[in-house]
């Protein structure tokens, strides 16, 4: 996991909670914070990120180990020892811990590192946790160690970690460092109506695929004389046709009937026509699936016609009929239901993102993977930090969750993913525990436990009144 900054290592305490207390039961939150508190001896979360890296693993350890070193850590005092490898179940992983920066938030809350140590390796959801420390604002070497650690590990659970716009033209993203270093050329989102969440538009279904290596993200600029700034944009053929391939490839494994490519090539004519061009030419391979391109300010602001006035009183008022007038029709906004899987460059991937997630209620409900040939990093679909709701027990978990659940699906650990996405969906036909960015008053703890219970539910056990 990456918990990144803000809300991120709140969030991602709430999804060890659920993997190892909510599948296999074994205690609830308010014992999940009291005893790490007291692992922790009363610190706070660190201000550092925090990097935990999942190696893949087969279903189904025993629960008995998690419940043995419990004990021991309350006889102790201490953290429980790690499992020897004799204890391990074939098919099972095993992965490192350390600690995330000084310093605290307010709030109080248990320090995640001391609370990854209560449960083992190997307890409920088949998956341990390497953490390795990594602050934003320091030189690469700590982002090139989570890169090591993913390498190690090939897949990764993570929050959002700022990118700061103070610092100096020099400072890289680590975000950027870690998709190009990675090559997790492909973005996946998807972007699906919630039950028991309002908005506008309802049935929105639609899988977004953005271009992660290349575009106007290339961190390729420089100011050739004072006050005039050059920023290049790269787009090349193999990388295009890579990422053509892989959303028909998406659009035919997942029963989608249509593939719309998102560009600005009426415009910049070499670059996103490259890239129209390496779509229609993927698109002709796969004649089962329906291909359309559109500019991306059309899909989002599209110029269509404002229908005529009735012939009665016309759009004067004097019983003539007036011309039909041009009107901005926002397609994505207006009519999300037209689009079923979309393919475009880098930023246009950024923005789109972010208004369709806004569509179905928030960035909070919405997930999303980054995909390369042998590494797999998930995340929230938007990459906000939410910095201003962080440690107010306000946050949203869905998105977190469900990004999870891409994971263990990643991971063909679909009975976990089922358990956990069944939970999450259900929980939110109760408004109660809505959280305030989807109008409701619940809290981040009153969600996570109703999603833990409604596991429960789901997997045949007991649920205490």
């Amino acid at each position: 996991m990456i918990p990144g900054d803000g809300i991120g290592p709140e969030l991602m305490l709430h999804v060890k909670s659920v993997f190892r207390y909510g599948v296999h039961g074994g205690g609830d939150l308010s014992t999940l914070w009291r005893e790490g508190q007291r692992a922790s001896g009363g610190r706070a979360v660190g201000l550092g990120l925090w990097f935990w890296c999942l190696r893949s693993c087969q279903e189904g350890p025993s629960t008995g180990m998690w419940h043995q070193a419990r004990q021991e850590h309350r006889g102790t005092g201490v953290p429980p020892r790690p499992l020897a490898q004799s204890q391990v179940r074939e098919g099972s992983s095993r992965v490192a811990s350390a600690r995330g920066g000084p310093g605290g938030l307010p709030g109080g809350r248990p320090e995640p590192a001391a609370l990854t140590q209560l449960c083992p390796r190997h307890a409920c959801v088949p998956v341990d946790f390497e953490e390795v420390h990594v602050s934003s604002n320091a030189d690469e070497e700590d982002i090139r160690n989570a890169i090591m650690a993913i390498r190690r590990n090939r897949v990764a659970l993570k929050g959002n970690i700022e990118t700061n716009h103070n610092l100096p033209p020099s400072h890289k993203s680590r975000n950027n460092i870690l998709r190009t270093s990675l090559d997790l050329y492909a973005n996946v989102i998807h972007c699906k109506s919630l039950p028991g969440v309002v908005t506008r538009h309802r049935d929105v279904d639609i899988l977004i695929v953005r271009e992660n290596t290349e575009g106007e993200y290339s961190s390729l600029e420089h100011e050739s004389v004072a006050g005039v700034v050059e920023s290049l944009k790269i787009i090349t053929k193999a990388k295009s046709l890579r990422i053509a391939e892989y959303a028909f490839k998406l659009a035919q494994e997942t029963g989608r009937k249509k593939v719309t490519a998102v560009h600005k090539a009426n415009i910049m004519k070499l670059g996103d026509g490259l890239f129209l061009q390496c779509c229609k030419e993927v698109a002709a391979g796969y004649p089962h699936i329906t291909f359309e391109n559109m500019i991306v300010d059309n899909t989002t602001m599209q110029v269509g016609p404002r229908p005529a006035a009735p012939p009665a009183l016309g759009a004067r008022g004097f019983g003539a009929r007036a011309p039909a007038r041009p009107l901005l029709a926002p397609q994505l906004v207006s009519r999300p239901q037209q689009f079923d899987v979309m393919v475009m460059p880098n930023l246009y991937g950024n923005i789109v993102n972010n208004v369709c997630a806004g569509l179905v209620g928030g960035p909070g409900l919405v997930a999303g993977a980054n995909y390369g040939h042998v590494y797999a990093v998930f995340e929230t679909a938007t990459r906000n930090t939410g910095k201003s709701i962080a440690n107010k027990n306000i946050a949203n978990p869905t998105a977190t969750l469900l990004a999870s659940c891409m994971m263990l699906d990643h991971l063909k650990l679909h009975s976990y993913a089922t358990s956990i996405r069944k939970a999450v969906l259900a929980s939110m036909d109760n408004e109660n525990m809505h959280t305030p960015d989807i109008g409701g008053q619940g809290t981040t703890s009153e969600a996570i436990q109703d999603i833990i219970r409604h596991i429960r539910i789901i997997n045949g056990r007991a649920v205490e009144a």
